[in-house]
């Protein structure tokens, strides 16, 4: 894996648990919302947006099936251990949105956030 991985819902999705409504995931669409502002500072990430339902092959294939909430940020091989809020077999992650908006920062670029 030679680029970070950016999972994020896609939105428009049902939930079984809440059944006649449709829902969208409020911290991937914040994280959406940064991307698409600043396209070309995200063009060094493989953004995949996937379905809501579990589970959630591609995700655990990664970082393992206790880690399948969503937004999360897989990190590459490589990348510096102190980007990482937890890890899975030597894989490092990011799964809070406000720390994927700080290593978007410091390892793609992107703006920070005004306090």
């Amino acid at each position: 894996m030679h680029r970070d991985i950016l999972f994020l819902l896609k939105p428009g999705f049902t939930d079984p648990a809440l059944p006649g409504q449709n829902f969208y995931c409020w911290h991937c669409a914040l994280i959406e919302g940064v991307l698409a502002s600043f396209p070309r500072l995200g063009a060094g990430l493989d953004g995949r947006r996937i379905a809501f339902p579990r589970p959630r092959a591609d995700v655990i294939a990664l970082i393992g099936e206790a880690h399948q909430s969503l937004p999360v940020l897989v990190l590459a091989e490589g990348a510096p251990a102190g980007l990482a809020a937890a890890t899975h077999e030597g894989r490092g992650f990011v799964n809070d949105p406000m720390g994927i908006l700080d290593v978007l920062h410091r390892r793609h670029g992107f703006p920070l956030p005004h306090p």
